[in-house]
Formats: structure tokens, sequence, C-alpha cells
């Protein structure tokens, strides 16, 4: 057994290893950093409740991987779906997936799964209790996650039937993150279950309010746009000129966006904003993911400009009467980028790939419509929103009302929980100065005061 792995690493490539290893480990980091940003978004009371599910999402969604997230990815076999050969990473050692370690490819693979999980579950942003949040991440990871990366890249229908154009993840990590944080939201706001009957909880609309750490937001802003880097450029499998390529349109892309929106709000304010260039780079970000080994770089700065704009005008929905009689919260500003972002980043990926442009990494694909005259590819992408969206917000909603079922595991928390802000009760710390009851009267020194 042993001499069989180590033939199978020998046919190795050990560039190509040693490129994915280190992308592997920068990308590791946007799962927490993703709790950070969620952490610098919300009301300072809220701070630490808002990072716990990311933080809780590295370890749920590794062992879940690990089980059974591989195999229903990345497993043979159907349209929707993979078989359960790989299940607890039976025979997953360093046989070559491409030119590397499968269980590298499968690490990798982890951290989007734990990434598009994080940005999903800023749905339970200071109205959700967190234990809930570990059977959601389990159920969700299971049956709508693997299945939609299956689709789209482990041969479902999506990728190898209808041929869409996904290079990194326009709609399993973007669109699939905002239809579910969207669901989770509109539950806590429309609940059926356990949450709607108990008499200490009232769904409501919450205010609006400024961001309550902007050096969260601050460093959120330096580690995800660094390692969204990685994140692309990885996806190659392979460092060649492709994974170059993505690399250098993902920071244009993300340099473009941030510049735009902060610029718009300096226009309309006469002052600079961090939470405005953070917005903007994570925009960017959100339009080059799909379409990263497959335009070129006037086209990603084009594109940054662009979802820019678009997705600062979905966030404003946000503040409209309109959101606030209908109780629509949108506080990890997920549908307003992820969502709407990666519906048009996953449709301008059709309308915009370059099949020369795909080529640098050896792929063959047939282009998008303006370079290559490929209409086909714009309703082939356009099949692939609709059915990650779907299939993202249904299950989502359908599986947060399953565990609101539950005695013990109601979603929404209580008011008086909701009204001190979640770290008070949801928490040992927090992240700001708050008093909590047993240290009142808390002095260093157990005699009190000492006289000098």
């Amino acid at each position: 057994m042993a001499a069989q792995v180590l033939a199978a690493w020998d046919e190795c490539d050990k560039t190509d290893t040693v490129f994915i290893l280190v992308c592997t480990v920068f990308c590791w980091t946007i799962v927490p950093t993703v709790g950070i940003a969620y952490g610098g978004y919300s009301w300072k009371r809220n701070g630490l409740a808002s990072v716990m599910p990311a933080v809780l999402t590295i370890a749920t969604c590794s062992i879940q991987w690990f089980v059974i997230g591989y195999t229903l990815a990345y497993g043979e076999g159907g349209y929707v779906f993979g078989d359960f050969q790989y299940t607890f990473h039976r025979g997953v050692l360093s046989e070559p997936v491409g030119t590397i370690p499968a269980i590298l490819f499968s690490e990798f693979q982890l951290v989007f799964e734990a990434t598009v999980c994080a940005i999903a579950v800023g749905g339970f942003c200071e109205r959700g209790r967190l234990l809930p949040v570990i059977p959601f991440i389990l159920l969700w990871s299971t049956l709508i996650y693997c299945p939609l990366a299956h689709m789209v890249w482990g041969g479902g229908f999506l990728g190898e039937g209808l041929g869409v154009l996904d290079f990194a993840g326009g709609t399993p990590v973007h669109v699939c993150s905002g239809a579910t944080a969207t669901a989770i939201s509109l539950y806590l706001s429309y609940p059926i279950f356990r949450s709607r009957r108990s008499d200490y909880r009232t769904p409501t609309h919450i205010r609006l309010h400024r961001p309550g750490n902007s050096f969260g937001q601050l460093i959120a802003l330096i580690i995800i746009w660094g390692s969204w880097l990685a994140f692309d450029a990885g996806t190659t499998l392979a460092l060649n000129f492709q994974s170059v390529m993505a690399l250098c349109v993902t920071n244009l892309c993300a340099s473009s966006g941030a510049l735009t929106w902060a610029c718009i709000t300096y226009f309309e304010t006469g002052k600079w904003s961090l939470d405005s260039t953070f917005m903007g780079a994570i925009s960017g970000l959100v339009m080059i993911t799909p379409s990263a080994g497959f335009i070129d770089m006037p086209t990603a700065f084009f594109f940054g400009i662009l979802g820019a704009v678009v997705c600062r005008q979905a966030l404003r929905i946000k503040s409209t009467d309109f959101a606030r009689h209908w109780r629509w919260v949108d506080n990890g500003d997920t549908f307003a980028t992820h969502c709407v972002g990666g519906v048009l980043a996953t449709v301008a990926t059709g309308l915009f790939a370059q099949k020369e442009v795909a080529a640098y990494g050896g792929v063959v694909v047939d282009g998008g419509v303006f370079f290559d005259g490929n209409i086909r590819q714009l309703w082939v992408q356009v099949v692939e929103v609709l059915v990650g969206f779907t299939w993202s917000f249904i299950g989502s909603f359908m599986i947060v009302a399953l565990i609101d079922c539950i005695p013990g595991l109601e979603v929404l928390a209580t008011d008086k929980e909701i009204m001190a802000g979640l770290d008070t009760f949801q928490t040992e710390e927090s992240l700001c100065d708050i008093v909590f009851p047993d240290e009142e009267d808390y002095c260093p020194l157990s005699g009190g005061n000492i006289e000098l």
C-alpha cells in the first residue's frame, strides 16, 4: 500500500503541488476573516456573535467534507450528486488529480465550501442564535453546496451537460451564499415554527446602524483581498500562465471596484469611507470570480466598475421604507454584493469570456457572445444562475425551518437578547467594552484597594 501511494506521489508535479499547497494555506484565512468582516459590520454588542458562525464553519465543514462532502461533490456518477466511493476519504491520497495529489485537491476544495458557508451564515447576524448554526452548516453543506458544486465542477449537468463557464464560483460561491443568507434573513423576519410561537420572540425589522468596528473591516479588507488572489490563481490547479493572469485580473477588478465605490461616496458626502472602499473591493472580487480564467485585463477593469455601481444600488434597498415595512434585513450586505453581484458576474462571463484567454491554461472553451460570437453561452449562464439561486434559496429556507421545529434550536434570538446585544447572552467574551454581571465589582486583587 505504501509503495502504491509513493508511486502515485512520484507522478505528481511537485511545482504544481507546492503552488496549490501555498494557495490553500492563504485561502484558508478567508473563512475566519469573513466572520471578522461581519463583526465589523455589526453593532458593537453583536461583534463576537457575528464572528463565531464563520469560526464554527471551519471545524464543522472540515468534518463534513471528510465524512461525505467530498464524495458528494466530486465523486463519480450522477447529474446532481456524486457517488459514495470517497466516503470518509477512502482512497483519497496521492493519486493525481490533474498534476496534484487527490488529498491536496480535496483540501483546496474544502476551503471553497467553508468560504461559501461562512458568507452564507451571515444571514444569522444580529438576530440569530449560535447553537442552530452548527446543524444548519452540516445540513446545508451536504444538501445545498455539495450538489451545486457537483453540478458545476464535479461532472454534473450544468458543467458537463450544458457547458457553463464558471471559473471559481460565480454561482456555487456567490449566488449560492447570497441566496442562502437571504433565505435565513427572510426566515428570521417571517418564522414559521417555534420562533414564531414563542412569547419571548418578536420577528421584526432592526434599525440600521454604522459599522461597529472599522478596524475589523480594515483587517478583513487586507486579508480577503490578498487571499482572493490565491483563491482565483489556484483554481487552475497548476502553475501556468492562466494562473498568473487570474491573479492579475482579480487584483485589477477589485481595485477598480474599490475606487469606484469610494469615489461615489466621496462625491456624495465629501468624506472618504473605509466601509465603501471595502464594499467596492468585495463587489470587484465577486465580479471576477466566475470569469478570472476567461477575460483579459481591460475587461476586468470595467467589470470592477460595473460591479461597484450595480451592487451599490442594490445596497440602497435596505435603507428604504419598503425594507422597513417588509422586515427586509441585509446586515451582512450579502444580498447586495454576493447575490446580485454573483448573478451579474455569471451572466457577464457569458457575454465577455474569451477562448483565447482560456487557452493560456490549455482549456478549450467556445468563448462568449461579444468576442467569439457564441450567443448560446448567454442562456447557458442564465440557466446556471436560475438553478443555483432556486436550489440555494428554497433549500436553505427549508433547512432553517426544519431546524426551527426542534425544541432548543429556535433560530431567532429572544427580544431581550437582541435588545441588549447577542454578545451579552450568546458568547462568553465580547469584542467591545461590555461589563459582564459577574465582573461588575471586579478588582485585580481580591483584597480590594491598596493604599500607596
